[in-house]
This record gives C-alpha cells, structure tokens and sequence, in this order.
C-alpha cells in the first residue's frame, strides 16, 4: 500500500503543469553609487513589464532577481557568478556597461545559460566573441555614434570635436562616429571614467571651443551627462559650437535639466532605435503606463528592459514553458517574434538587432515636459560593422 502511495503522490509532482514552476531571470544593474539613477530606471522597466505579463511565462511564475553591480566589473561578475551558481536563474539580463559585461560574460556564456545585454553593446560581442547564447535587446556601441556620423554629414558639418569617456563603450562611440563622418576631426579628449570619473570638463570645452569646429560630438551617460550639460551652457557654447550627443540627453536627465532651466539642451540632437514617440501600440502601452506609475518620461534605457523580459517570454511561449530545449528557446529569441516598443525588428547572425535608427530632438510637450521626439529616420534596418567577424 505504501509503495502504491509513494507512487502514486510521485507520479502527480511529474504531472504537476508548469504554473507550479518558475523562471528565473537574474538581472544585474547598477543600484548605488550616481550611476544608480539608470539602473534604477531599469527595474521600473523590468517590474512594468512582469506587470503586463500577469507575472508568468508560458503558465510559468516569474521570478526576478536584482544585482547591484556597483559600477565595477569585479563586483558585476562576483554578482553574476552568484546569480549562476548559487540561483540557478534560466536567464541573465541587464547590464549597463560594456566594462562590466565583457568581465561577466563567460560565467553564464560558458554555463550553457543564456545572456541577454539590456544595453550594454561592446564590438567584441557582436564580432569575434559573438556566442550562440548571447543576445541584445539594445544596440551595437558603434551603431547610435554611426547614425550621429551621417547626421552630420547630411547637415554640412565639415569639422568635429569629440569628446567621450576612456573606457569601452565611449572608444566604440568615437569609433562609430569617425567611421560615417567624412569631415574632418579637429580634436578628440578621452576623459576619466569609473570610480574616479571626470566630471569637471572645463579644459576640454575651452579646447573645444579653440578648435574652430563645427560641432561637438559627445557620449556621458548618466549623471556625467547631466553635469556635462550644464558646463557647456555655463560656457556659452550652444550657438559657436552646436551640440550632437548620443546616450546623453534622455528622458532621464531631462526632467533635471528642466528643473534647472537648462534651456541651451532645447533643440539639441541625438539618435537612438527608440524614441517615446514612437507610434506603435507596444510603445504607447509601455510609455503611457509608465508615465502614469513614475510621473516621467521611460528612457532607452528602460525600453531596452522592458523588451529583455518580452524577449524571454516570446521563447517561452514558443517551446510551451519548456526550459531545457535550449536549441528551441534560441531558435526562438533568434527571430524576434513579439511586439517591441520599438517595432518589429530582426537578428543579424551575431544576435544584435538589425533596426532602424532616428534622428530626435529635444522639444516641449504638450504639457510643456522636456522630451524627445523623432525628426527623422537616419538609417533602415542597419546591421552592425563587426558581424562579418562574428563565426556563427
């Protein structure tokens, strides 16, 4: 009777549907330090999104798991070999810096676990160390610096000076910049970043500004930019030397910006994948519901997130829950079938997005908040410049 019990209570635990199961997605950001304001954007996201998911997966609870990476690639890969190791998660997702990513990809790489980059893009992952289980939900580095390069180029801006932060991300958006830009550099600063970031660019913007150029070109995400900013309207710069930003000018800073009456940030440029204004019913779910939560505008940062857990879902769906049929889930993820916020989109073989990117400024609302919209579209459907080194 015993035996027939025990096997009776084991066959119904097999039987079980996979709601009484769990996906777990690991998520690493950064929550202190300045640069907390971008991770903390992020989890909004992330919680919006399981929000509108009813917080399951194909039948499956979600189960969502933040890491603080602190800003420093030691501290982000010690994060991500916990989230491995001891979490088992299914899925690891985030990422702000590509410092940070480049220094944690092999733990979950190298696990058979599956690794999507919520914004971080270093060239290395989208070429030579391209991974079957890698995926991005953001951008290439280069790509948004690319766009920016044929911005100029159709405005007539004959010479640049660059200014980005010494570290890999700011090198791939120089890069990027001076790959599509076909007139001249007049000068380029690589300033600080990390712990000891720089945030007094005063000698820059005087050189700068002695270099004749015709426009500026800068890359200082997060609190950086915000500093940034206000240094460049300080020195009167908004008419002699205009300014062309990429992951600068979001919907982060801008409400600080306004606050602060930083109107020289009026009228300012920027490309991205993504923009608020995007008239797509996914984007305008995603925006008005999380206005309606925050009392802010979503940043790219958080549109990247948001569309990591609706990446993971759409795998889900596709294989009926199922975890283990790895081949499956990335055959899934690999064709991008669900509705992003940024409209469809497809996968290059090294897994980053091949979209399209816009031209947005920086302009009043209706309700007079600082926000971006699209002005124009810079390039359809743009794969990255290192996918022909990518082996897959």
């Amino acid at each position: 009777m015993f035996k027939r019990l025990a096997t009776t209570v084991i066959a119904a635990f097999m039987c079980l549907p996979a709601a009484a199961q769990t996906v777990k997605i690991g998520f690493v950001t950064t929550l202190t330090t300045p640069a907390a304001v971008i991770g903390e954007d992020m989890v909004k996201a992330v919680n919006l999104a399981v929000e509108h998911l009813g917080g399951k997966m194909a039948g499956r609870d979600i189960e969502m798991i933040f890491e603080d990476d602190a800003f420093k690639p030691e501290v982000g890969k010690q994060k991500t070999d916990k989230l491995v190791k001891r979490d088992d998660v299914d899925f690891v997702a985030g990422y702000i810096w590509s410092h940070v990513l480049l220094a944690s990809r092999k733990t979950v790489l190298d696990a058979g676990k599956f690794l999507i980059s919520s914004n971080a893009g270093p060239s290395q992952l989208a070429g030579k160390a391209c991974h079957k289980n890698f995926f991005s939900t953001s951008w290439q580095n280069d790509q948004m610096a690319e766009a920016m390069g044929e911005v100029l180029n159709q405005r007539g801006v004959e010479s640049l000076y660059i200014m980005v932060p010494n570290y890999a991300a700011g090198k791939n958006m120089a890069s990027g910049v001076e790959r599509t830009f076909r007139g001249r550099v007049a000068g380029k600063d690589l300033t600080k970043w990390g712990k000891d970031r720089q945030l007094d660019f005063s000698a820059e913007l005087a050189k700068a500004r002695a270099s004749d150029a015709d426009g500026l070109f800068i890359f200082y995400p997060g609190s950086a930019g915000g500093a940034f900013i206000k240094q460049y309207q300080q020195a009167g710069l908004k008419d002699a030397l205009p300014l062309y930003s990429v992951f600068t000018v979001d919907s982060i800073a801008l409400p600080k910006l306004q606050a602060a009456r930083m109107q020289g940030v009026l009228g300012s440029k920027s490309t991205m994948f993504w923009s608020p204004d995007l008239d797509n019913p996914a984007n305008r779910r995603f925006v008005r519901d999380f206005r309606t939560k925050h009392g802010v505008y979503p940043s790219f940062y958080a549109a990247q997130s948001y569309d990591s857990i609706m990446l993971i879902d759409s795998a889900l769906r596709a294989t009926g829950g199922d975890l283990e049929d790895a081949d499956a889930l990335r055959a899934a993820m690999q064709s991008a079938d669900y509705d992003s916020v940024r409209g469809s989109y497809r996968y290059g073989r090294n897994h980053m997005p091949v979209q399209n990117f816009y031209l947005r400024e920086v302009v009043k609302d209706a309700n007079g908040d600082w926000t971006t919209r699209v002005v124009s579209t810079v390039f359809e459907d743009h794969q990255d410049s290192y996918v022909g080194e990518c082996g897959l």
